[in-house]
């Protein structure tokens, strides 16, 4: 008992450390004079005439209170904690250190997640996600690999209790698929997935050579902030062409015999976006109509204009740069980030959706 209650006031010691760091990145002396001066323009006449506005303080201000409500919650469970190893010692109680046990590695979990979320400060950070898998160089293994990583991002969903909708599938040909698209729900969706963006390659032997030859297969990973209704934007009707089209795969009866799929063509940009899921037309155009949104906001973000109308076909986005992690299965087992050098030989946990490791890494280098 002596040795797991050592442990457990060295814990605790890593902890505060870890507090002070999340105390010392918030600045709550600033965070707290700036919730004040919000909640001041909120009070002021005439504060709702400009609704974009208005909402766009009221959700910061949100932000602010929200993250030192939590730094003041973690604050407490560590006292609390505390408290709980002086009763233990006191009382030397099995069940009072089972408690602290607990509570230590919960802490931890937490501390590690606020820690991540404090750089997530982006405008869209919070939002909801649309992630865009496409086969790249490689035949039929890169179809399969696709698949493969649509498997990853949904295990990864899954694990942080985010919900996976399917927006739009395309199937491969002999084996996998060649693209998907899908509608990550949970907050901050976006904000971590964000750091998946790039060309993904694969390394192994491949299972559709006869030869047992080893194949390097490639996919690319899009992601865009699905937007929210403040941040809406208007597009002209007469800059989209619509098409209507029956859909293809799987999907049943109804899908596949009516002209439900939808695909929406952005014509100053020439971005296309498509979505076949839904029985209903309307609903596809919808789906699509807000991949589109994210697509026109996020390519003006990066052009770094001002204004939506400003876009044209000059300035889109035709490729995704190097790679920016390979998965190799054979001869050796490794994942490796060229971004951050982050690398793992637990490959099979990482194709079940472990990947926290290289995005943590990628938002500390890039935020």
């Amino acid at each position: 008992m002596l040795i797991k209650l050592d442990q457990c006031l060295v814990d605790i010691r890593l902890l505060e450390e870890g507090i002070q760091e999340i105390r010392d990145s918030l600045d709550l002396s600033s965070m707290k004079i700036k919730i004040e001066e919000l909640e001041n323009n909120m009070q002021e006449p005439g504060f709702w005439d400009d609704m974009k506005k208005a909402q766009e303080i009221t959700q910061k201000s949100k932000g602010l209170k929200d993250r030192v409500e939590l730094f003041n919650a973690l604050e407490e469970r560590l006292e609390d904690a505390k408290i709980l190893i002086q009763m233990c010692q006191e009382e030397e109680d099995e069940n009072i250190l089972d408690e602290i046990v607990s509570e230590i590695n919960n802490l931890k979990v937490s501390i590690d997640t606020f820690r991540v979320e404090i750089l997530l400060a982006g405008q869209y950070d919070r939002n909801n996600a649309i992630l865009d898998l496409h086969t790249g160089a490689g035949g039929t293994d890169a179809q399969d690999w696709t698949e493969m990583l649509l498997r990853m991002y949904t295990r990864w969903s899954e694990s942080k209790k985010f919900k996976v909708e399917t927006l739009d599938l395309l199937p491969g040909d002999e084996a996998g698929i060649k693209s998907v698209t899908l509608k990550i729900t949970g907050e901050f969706a976006y904000g971590y997935l964000k750091a998946e963006k790039g060309i993904h390659r694969l390394v192994r032997i491949s299972p559709f050579n006869a030869n047992g030859k080893r194949q390097t297969s490639f996919a690319s990973v899009e992601v865009l902030p699905e937007l929210t209704e403040n941040q809406d934007i208007d597009i002209k009707s007469d800059d989209l062409r619509i098409d209507t089209y029956r859909a293809s795969g799987a999907g049943g009866q109804h899908v596949n015999k009516t002209e439900s799929a939808i695909r929406i063509t952005h014509i100053p940009t020439g971005i296309v976006v498509q979505c076949q899921n839904e029985r209903s037309q309307h609903s596809n155009k919808e789906s699509a109509m807000v991949m589109l949104k994210a697509k026109l906001v996020e390519l003006k973000e990066r052009a770094h204009k001002e204004r939506i109308e400003d876009l044209t076909g000059e300035l889109k986005d035709n490729g995704f740069g190097s790679q920016i992690r390979s998965y190799v299965f054979q001869p050796y087992t490794m994942v490796k980030d060229h971004r951050t050098g982050v690398e793992t030989g637990s490959i099979d946990s990482v194709m079940d959706g472990d990947i926290d490791n290289f995005i943590t890494e990628y938002l500390k280098h890039n935020t």
